[in-house]
């Protein structure tokens, strides 16, 4: 076993999420760093802020994977002055690489949303919510079934105990004895598949970023109960599925790295308080 260039991880990475499945409004891939530095450490994470960053140099990581860009819009500074600048200023000063993959890793198969469903105990195949139109087999979303039949209060605890932890944990809407066997779940915002989900005639949703008048609307008209988790905890389960992927596949080329999931919580939510009667 020798180490890697970074070309050579990249390279990988790529060859599991093609930056060619990325949205036309996305950033995905290479944000700093040097193809021919070697990578021996590898840290992946949901979030490139100053706390992940600060991990990496912590444990002397060579490369940061994250699923979101830093920058998602173009830039004419990197100042240190600058949030984002100095970010990248303290990278580079490490010898850090940043890589991104997003919405290329959201359609993969498997994907984001493949991992959130194997860790809220989705079981056999998976098939996209909203399959890809040049490839059936990839897409946005999942939908799989339980082992068994189960309430709706039961779906909704075993979800938020596969996810990690966050202030806010689950909102659950519909009825909490609703029986429950199909599911779909989409890492991220989800507004955009509810229409799918109905269609799919599925038992429930679960997804991020719900807005109070769609999913309202949502249940009123009959549709599936739906389940409102942290944007980040949606996310987080396809670390490990990604470590595992660009390891083995580094592996077969007799190359070994170390990889790390960062633990830092990086929802944007820290706390809860509930409102008086």
């Amino acid at each position: 076993m020798h180490a890697s260039t970074l070309a050579t991880v990249v390279e990988e990475i790529e060859s599991l999420y093609d930056p060619a499945w990325a949205e036309s409004w996305d950033a995905v891939g290479l944000v700093c760093g040097d193809p021919e530095a070697t990578v021996r450490r590898i840290l992946l994470a949901v979030d490139p802020v100053p706390a992940v960053v600060t991990e990496a140099v912590s444990w002397h990581a060579d490369l940061i994977v994250t699923h979101h860009p830093l920058y998602l819009r173009g830039t004419t500074s990197v100042a240190a002055t600058t949030f984002k600048g100095r970010i990248i200023h303290t990278l580079i000063k490490n010898d850090i690489a940043l890589y991104t993959a997003h919405t290329n890793a959201d359609v993969a198969d498997p994907g984001v949303s493949d991992a959130l469903a194997r860790a809220v105990g989705l079981v056999g195949d998976l098939v996209p919510l909203r399959p890809s139109p040049d490839d059936p087999r990839r897409g946005l979303g999942r939908v799989g079934t339980l082992p068994e039949t189960v309430p709706l209060r039961a779906f909704a605890a075993r979800a938020a105990a596969g996810l990690p932890r966050t202030s806010w944990g689950l909102r659950v809407a519909g009825d909490p004895e609703r029986p429950v066997r199909t599911v779909a779940v989409s890492g991220g915002a989800g507004d955009s598949l509810l229409a799918e989900a109905r269609a799919a005639g599925v038992d429930v949703f679960l997804t991020a970023d719900l807005r109070h008048h769609p999913a309202s609307e949502f249940i009123e008209a009959g549709g599936p109960a739906l389940i409102d988790a942290a944007h980040w905890a949606t996310e987080w389960p396809w670390l490990a599925d990604a470590a595992t992927r660009i390891t083995a596949r580094l592996r077969a080329r007799g190359i070994t790295v170390e990889t790390r999931l960062s633990e830092t919580v990086t929802d944007a939510w820290t706390t809860t308080a509930q409102c008086e009667d």
